[in-house]
């Protein structure tokens, strides 16, 4: 099947995972990984979305857990936008919208095609309450209708001790804005 792995490379995900796991446990000092590792091998497309997330420079990690659902979330914590997936625009609507120099991929079809969502403001404050992210680069984020609509787009990063969230057009992209996603399990 196109999104399954093969029984080798789930393993060493999950070998890799449970790695990053124990070596950043400040980033989820209430959890444990065995009832982690249990949902993952329980659901196999969220284990290919987490294998997309790693090949694209993603390193995800498990970031915290909703109280109402259960889910564990996984979140791209690269130190800065994950290389495999800069140089987008925002969305479909944008990139069609291009006559010329048109990007590969939009961040919202790149994200649906790998099973994950874009972080929204909240989420991304919430990142880099657990280290410094995007220093050097930026990341699209969920943008609201409303400014979607006028053809905006939002994008954050963390610069002078502080995370900035900014507008730009949504067709507009840049080596080094990407966007990071996040996972429930």
């Amino acid at each position: 099947m196109a999104n399954d792995l093969s029984v080798e490379e789930k393993e060493a995900l999950i070998i890799l995972l449970k790695n990053r796991f124990t070596k950043n446990h400040s980033r989820h000092n209430d959890l444990q990984w065995d009832a982690i590792q249990a949902k993952l091998e329980a659901n196999p497309k969220k284990l290919w979305s987490l294998n997309e997330m790693e090949k694209t420079g993603g390193e995800p990690d498990v970031i915290g857990r909703d109280q109402t659902t259960g889910e564990y979330l996984f979140c791209d914590c690269s130190i800065e936008s994950p290389k495999g997936r800069r140089s987008y625009c925002y969305d479909r609507e944008a990139l069609d919208s291009r006559k010329e120099h048109k990007p590969e991929n939009s961040a919202l079809d790149s994200a649906q095609a790998m099973g994950i969502e874009l972080l929204d403001e909240t989420q991304y404050r919430e990142l880099q309450k657990l280290g410094i992210f995007d220093a050097k680069t930026s990341c699209w984020i969920k943008t609201p209708e409303a400014i979607r609509k006028l053809g905006g787009a939002l994008f954050a990063d963390f610069r002078y001790d502080t995370v900035f969230i900014y507008h730009n057009g949504a067709s507009s992209y840049y080596a080094a804005r990407g966007f990071r996603g996040v996972l429930r399990v």
